[in-house]
C-alpha cells in the first residue's frame, strides 16, 4: 500500500471494525437491557403510580365488629343535606368539664385527613395502611369503634402532608370511596363486599391532583357522581354494575382539583356544580353536558373547598392562596343560563384555604386566612370575627342546635353559638393530641366524630349517652 493513501483507507476501515462490533453487540443479550427514554404525556400515569400493573387487587377481612343500634346519619362528606349541618333531634350540652367531652372511643390511622361517614350504626372510613402499603375502606361500630370489616388493595402512596383525604358516599346498598391516587372503588355498605373498581388514571386520563385526592365522591339516584377532569369532566357510575352511566365533555381539558361536587337546581334544571382547575361549571345532572361555566374563578396552587349553594341561583366560593371569595348569580336568557359575579372579597375580609364555609339561618359562617372564625351576611358583609384571640388555623367545623363546634390544628375543640348577634364562646377543651386536625367532622346521635393526622375520636355531646 502506498503511504498516500494510507490516511484514507484506515478510516474507513476502523469505521466498518466499529460497526461490525456494534452490530454484534446489539445483537447479543445486552441489548434486551437497552430502553428507550420518551418523555411522558402530561395524562400519562407516572412510574410510581402503579397504573401499569392493572387494576389492584382487593381482599375483605371480617372482624368482631358489630353494627350500633342507634339512629340518625352523616352518610357523605357535609352530611346529608350537602351543608355540614346536623339535624338530629337530640338535646345537646352547652358546656363541657376541664378535660372536654367524653371520649366514647378512639381508632388509630395512617397518616391523614379523611373524615367519617356514618349509617345504619356503621362508620366508614378511607384510611391508608402505611405498613402493608395498601388504601384500607374501613367499617366500624359507631358504638364502640370496634372493626366490623376492612376492604384494603394495594397502591404505593408516599407522605406528602399525609395520604388519605377523602370521606366515603354510602347508603343502604354502597359505598363509595376515592383513593389518594384515583382510585375508585364500591363495595356492599353492609358486608363489605367488593362490587366494582375504576382507576381514573389509567382508564380515563385523570391526573392525580397535588397533595393527592381530595374530592369526596357523591351518590345520587344509584349513581357515583365523579370528577374525573380528563376524558370527561364529570362522569356517572351505575352503582349496581360498575357501567358508565354517562360522561361529560371536558372542551377546556380543565383537571382535578380537591373541590367536591356539590348538587343544586336552578329554574327548574338540576346540575352539579365542581370547580374546576380554571374555573366553576355547572352540568347537566343528565347527561353531564355543560350548562354554565365560569372561567374567572381559578385558583392555581389548590382548589379546595366545595361551592356552597345559597338558593335563588346564587352560588357562593371561597379559597386560599389570596383568592379571598365571591358570590355569583345564575341569571337565565332564553334557553341559556349565564353566570354573573354579585361581589368579590379580598382575602383579609374572607377566604377558605381548606374547609368549606357553613350557610346557616341567612348568614355564612367561615374561618378566614388569619384564622378568626367569622360570620358573613349575604351580601358581603362582616357581621362579627372572632377576633385575634380566637383563631383556628385549618381545623373542621360543623353546627348542630344552633351551636357551633370548631376545631383548630392542634386539637383545640371549641363550642360557640352559631348567630349573627356575635361570637359567644360556650367552651373548649383539647380533644386531640394532634397536629394537623383537619378532618371533617360528623355529628350522628348526640356524637361528634373528629380526628388529627393520626387518631379519630369520637365523643360524647349530650348527656343522654350513658
Amino acid at each position: 500500500m502506498s503511504q498516500s493513501l494510507a490516511p484514507k483507507i484506515l478510516p474507513v476501515a476502523l469505521s466498518t471494525i466499529g460497526l461490525l462490533l456494534l452490530y454484534v453487540w446489539i445483537s447479543a443479550d445486552a441489548a434486551t437491557e437497552l430502553e428507550v427514554r420518551l418523555p411522558i404525556p402530561e395524562n400519562e400515569p407516572r412510574p410510581d403510580s402503579d397504573a401499569d400493573a392493572g387494576p389492584p387487587k382487593g381482599q375483605l377481612v371480617q372482624s368482631d365488629g358489630v353494627p350500633a343500634d342507634l339512629p340518625g346519619s352523616w352518610p357523605r362528606f357535609r352530611g346529608a343535606n350537602f351543608d355540614a349541618i346536623s339535624t338530629d333531634d337530640v338535646p345537646l350540652t352547652r358546656n363541657w368539664p376541664a378535660e372536654g367531652p367524653r371520649v366514647l372511643w378512639s381508632v388509630d390511622l395512617g397518616e391523614g385527613y379523611a373524615g367519617a361517614a356514618v349509617l345504619a350504626g356503621r362508620v366508614y372510613v378511607l384510611d391508608y395502611d402505611q405498613e402493608n402499603r395498601a388504601d384500607a375502606i374501613r367499617c366500624l361500630s359507631l358504638a364502640s369503634g370496634k372493626e366490623i370489616w376492612r376492604y384494603f388493595y394495594p397502591v404505593k402512596v408516599k407522605r406528602l402532608h399525609g395520604m388519605s383525604r377523602t370521606v366515603p358516599a354510602v347508603t343502604d346498598k354502597y359505598v363509595v370511596t376515592l383513593g389518594p391516587k384515583c382510585h375508585v372503588t364500591c363495595l356492599d355498605s353492609a358486608t363489605g363486599e367488593f362490587r366494582w373498581l375504576l382507576d381514573l388514571v389509567r382508564d380515563f386520563g385523570a391526573k392525580v391532583p397535588s397533595w393527592y385526592a381530595g374530592q369526596c365522591p357523591l351518590i345520587d339516584d344509584g349513581k357515583a357522581i365523579i370528577a374525573v377532569g380528563g376524558q370527561s369532566l364529570i362522569m356517572a357510575v351505575d352503582c349496581g354494575t360498575g357501567e358508565i352511566a354517562w360522561q361529560g365533555p371536558n372542551p377546556n381539558g380543565w383537571t382535578m382539583t380537591h373541590s367536591s361536587i356539590v348538587p343544586m337546581t336552578f329554574a327548574g334544571v338540576r346540575m352539579y356544580v365542581y370547580c374546576a382547575s380554571g374555573g366553576v361549571v355547572g352540568v347537566s345532572d343528565q347527561n353531564g353536558s355543560i350548562l354554565w361555566e365560569y372561567p374567572d374563578w381559578k385558583i392555581r396552587i389548590a382548589n379546595v373547598p366545595t361551592p356552597l349553594a345559597i338558593g335563588d341561583g346564587r352560588i357562593f366560593l371561597s379559597g386560599g392562596y389570596n383568592a379571598g371569595s365571591m358570590m355569583l348569580q345564575l341569571t337565565q336568557q332564553d334557553d341559556l343560563i349565564q353566570p354573573e359575579s354579585v361581589f368579590r372579597l379580598e382575602p383579609e375580609v374572607f377566604g377558605a384555604e381548606q374547609q368549606t364555609p357553613i350557610l346557616y339561618d341567612g348568614h355564612i359562617y367561615g374561618v378566614r386566612p388569619d384564622g378568626q372564625l367569622t360570620c358573613l351576611d349575604l351580601e358581603g358583609n362582616v357581621v362579627w370575627s372572632s377576633t385575634s384571640a380566637h383563631k383556628f388555623g385549618l381545623g373542621p367545623y360543623t353546627i348542630a342546635n344552633g351551636l357551633i363546634y370548631v376545631m383548630n390544628d392542634d386539637g383545640l375543640l371549641t363550642l360557640a353559638q352559631a348567630t349573627p348577634t356575635g361570637y359567644v364562646q360556650l367552651a373548649e377543651a383539647k380533644v386531640l393530641a394532634g397536629p394537623e386536625s383537619w378532618g371533617p367532622m360528623a355529628v350522628v346521635s348526640g356524637r361528634l366524630i373528629v380526628r388529627d393526622l393520626n387518631r379519630m375520636v369520637c365523643l360524647a355531646i349530650t348527656d343522654q349517652i350513658e
